[in-house]
Order: C-alpha cells, then structure tokens, then sequence
C-alpha cells in the first residue's frame, strides 16, 4: 500500500483555552487512524477479541511543529517505521499535516501485542502478518531483531 490517510475533524471539544488543539486531541487522532487503517485491512477489532489477542502501546511521543485550530483542514497518515519480521514489536509513524501540505505533528508509538488471556507479550496470528504487511513503510522504515 503507497498510502493511508485518514481526514479529521477538529471538534470544538478538541481546543485548548488558546483556541488551538489540545496536545491529547493529537494523540486522539493517531489512535483512531491505526484502528481504522487495521479495520480497513483485514484486521478488526473483533477479529482480535475472538482470538484474544490486541495492541499494546509502550511508548507514544509526539513533536509539535505547527499550531492546527478549528479552521484548519487537518489529514493524518500512518507508516511502518521499524518492525521484526514477526511484527511481534512494531514503530509505527504518523504525520499529521495542515491544509494538506504543512507538517503539523509526527507521532512515533512503540508497541508490541498482548495475549489478553494470558496478559502476556505473544508472537501475533497470521492475519497481523498480513495486515502489517501492506501497511504503507516509512521511508526511513528498518527491520529490528
């Protein structure tokens, strides 16, 4: 996959009292892009609750380069950044961008996958290899051990 972007409504509920987005909106918005991206690609949530496993987050950093406000056409992408080959551990990269060509944001999440059963890091199935798979790679993108 070249690219996966998802559009975002900046909600009044999304300001801070300077009337730009609050930091945690940001956060907020990449969530719902990688769910939506996994949703889109062959692995819903409900896929992921059958078989009793799902995303774990260990870190999740976002730079802040330009102010977004509600007036603001705001689009975000995901990439693969680093990953093992089992995609048992995963950097997965977002760019938010503003007015569809300033970058606002990037957003750099670590994570692995959680055995919900066991509470416990697990190798995933093989639709998460799939999935991960077409995930569009960062340009930057590296295999880890």
């Amino acid at each position: 996959m070249d690219l996966f972007i998802k559009e975002v409504e900046i909600r009044w509920a999304d300001l801070d009292p300077n009337f730009h987005v609050r930091h945690s909106a940001y956060y907020d918005w990449g969530a719902s892009a990688r769910i939506s991206f996994l949703q889109q690609n062959g692995l819903p949530v409900r896929l992921m609750q059958e078989h009793g496993f799902g995303p774990v987050i260990f870190r999740e950093e976002c730079v802040f380069k330009r102010e977004l406000g509600i007036q603001d056409a705001v689009q975000i992408n995901l990439s693969l950044y680093r990953a093992r080959s089992d995609y048992y551990k995963w950097t997965i990269r977002h760019t938010i961008y503003k007015n569809r060509d300033v970058v606002a944001a990037i957003i750099t999440l670590d994570g692995a996958w959680l055995d919900t059963r066991k509470r416990k890091l697990t190798i995933p199935p093989a639709e998460v290899h799939e999935t991960f798979g077409n995930m569009p790679r960062d340009k930057e993108f590296e295999w880890i051990s």
